[in-house]
């Protein structure tokens, strides 16, 4: 199952375990259960450390093993084979179950241990999923550390009893004691903030007194990553404010045309822009959401920035990266069926839906993109362009026009998402040409029709375009002296990685010549050069 290369570069990592494993597997007689035993066999071998034997209950689910720590309450279990996506999660479950030390924050680690009462989580996800190998990891890190939290992570496409009972209909979907705990990826803090209820008073208090900042960077999408490191770079107070660092990237699976490096994927790329934020003296306050921007009484002074835990941060500058979100449809059952059936990430929930119909909203490359994915699992797509032509690139057409089990309406306006028994069984929509009505039958709609700004929270406090956009100039500044903006969220045009990048960078220099410009005198009162 595992290449020569996999197998040496998984004994090296098998030599750093400290403590004694065994692995417990669950068989049947399927095809899959052959795979799970191959594996596990190729892995035993790999330490003197590790062992295994077969599950004796009959309750456990088949195929399936446990990661348990020799002597000890501590382990965690997979439901089906952990590759794909989730091989590093496998082998991270290794180590730490091994007592290899986690990446995690003394903070965050004494958090997780301190937690009190008895959990045990369940995780559906699917192999294709980029999303759900943060979710799984955090929950088996919080299994490792706290003996009374108990995770198994399920691969729905393989337990699709259990996904239909459930009515699971995205990934990854959590599942506390029996209960929907959250969909979606969550990040370790985020899990934590959710069982821990007292956490966000107490980060909020941390908050509110921190010294001000001379550049502030609000989003950690790749404008505000590049941003903080060109501010850092500089010497100057630099912070960072993220609802989620990553954004939007965390949620793309494939990456071809970032200059340099021909293929990455979003969570890859996520990561890397983390490190080497944290390569320099910024201050990563991640997890918080900016919801009022105060202008700075006069030029050179401190803006600042309340949060929705209710501390306020202030700094001389802002750089503004809030970046943007999937676009809704906006028609009646698309939010009623969200999840139940609604999808906006085909390459995460795309597997559920095998041998079902679904439909893919937009003709531009997202839309047929995904329509030619979802191809190659679901029974049948049938792709809506609203304009008479898509928008796509002709190679992209090209291959969508080749598969047979596609179906392409252009001039079709989607008017609702209809739904039975709790998700969805169809939609409508209307000929554009011709005004007729028309109904298709199916189980998943896939939204692909662009992004929306984030910036609700600007209006009125800075002057937006007619579609969101905070309006800049050359130099990235914004209608308010000393506050600059950059990415998805601005009026630049080309939403790309690399643009982003560039326009965050541009941002901080922007913002670094005018606190130049723009020094304060000994009580604190702007001087302006001349």
């Amino acid at each position: 199952m595992l290449d020569a290369g996999i197998k040496e570069q998984l004994k090296t990592y098998m030599a750093k375990l400290q403590q004694p494993i065994e692995l417990v597997a669950a068989y049947d007689d399927s095809k899959k259960s052959q795979e799970l035993k191959q594996l596990l066999d190729e892995l035993e071998p790999m330490s003197d450390k590790i062992s295994q034997r077969t599950e004796e209950s009959p309750d456990a689910r088949r195929p399936s093993f446990a990661i348990n720590r020799v002597g000890s309450d501590i382990g965690v279990r997979f439901a089906g084979i952990p590759m794909g996506h989730e091989f590093t999660s496998l082998v991270l479950a290794l180590l730490q179950v091994g007592g290899h030390p986690p990446k995690a924050s003394e903070d965050v680690i004494e958090q997780v241990k301190s937690l009190d009462g008895d959990f045990e989580f369940e995780t559906y996800f699917s192999l294709s999923c980029q999303n759900c190998p943060d979710v799984v990891q955090a929950l088996n890190l919080m299994s490792v550390l706290n003996p009374r939290i108990k995770h198994t992570a399920i691969d729905g496409a393989l337990f699709q009893d259990e996904v239909e009972q459930r009515e699971v209909m995205a990934v990854p979907s959590v599942y506390l004691n029996g209960k929907p705990f959250g969909q979606g990826r969550m990040t370790l803090e985020q899990i934590i903030a959710k069982l821990d209820t007292g956490s966000e008073a107490r980060e909020a208090e941390k908050l509110k007194h921190k010294a001000p900042f001379e550049v502030l960077v609000i989003g950690g999408g790749p404008a505000g990553s590049s941003a903080a490191i060109y501010a850092a770079r500089k010497g100057i107070a630099t912070g960072i404010v993220a609802e989620r660092f990553g954004g939007q990237v965390a949620d793309t699976m494939g990456i071809e045309n970032l200059i340099s490096v021909p293929y990455t994927e979003g969570p890859k790329l996520v990561a890397a822009m983390e490190q080497h934020v944290k390569e320099y003296d910024v201050d990563i306050m991640n997890l918080q959401r900016a919801e009022k921007l105060i202008p700075a009484a006069r030029r050179g002074e401190y803006h600042e920035i309340r949060l929705a835990n209710g501390a306020s941060l202030k700094s001389r500058t802002l750089v503004l990266s809030p970046g943007a979100r999937w676009r809704q449809l906006g028609v009646p059952g698309e939010e009623e069926y969200r999840n139940k059936g609604v999808a906006y990430c085909p390459h995460c929930d795309g597997p559920l839906f095998k041998g079902k119909r679904v439909a893919v909203i937009g003709g531009g490359n997202s839309g047929v993109e995904a329509a030619i994915d979802l191809a190659g699992i679901v029974g049948h797509v049938t792709l809506l362009e609203f304009a008479a032509d898509m928008k796509a690139d002709e190679v992209l057409q090209r291959k969508l026009r080749s598969l047979k089990n596609v179906e392409i309406l252009t001039s079709a306006q989607t008017t609702e998402v209809v739904g039975e028994n709790g998700k969805v069984s169809g939609l409508n929509y209307k000929d554009r040409t011709t005004g007729e009505e028309h109904h298709v039958a199916l189980e998943g709609v896939f939204v692909q029709i662009g992004l929306v700004p984030n910036t609700e929270w600007l209006k009125g406090d800075i002057e937006l375009s007619q579609h969101g956009e905070i309006i800049v100039d050359e130099r990235g500044e914004t209608s308010i002296p000393g506050v600059f903006a950059a990415g998805d969220a601005t009026t630049v045009p080309y939403k790309q990685i690399v643009i982003s990048m560039g326009e965050g960078s541009k941002a901080a220099l922007s913002a670094f010549d005018f606190l130049i410009r723009n020094s304060l005198d000994e009580s604190g009162e702007s001087e302006r050069a001349a």
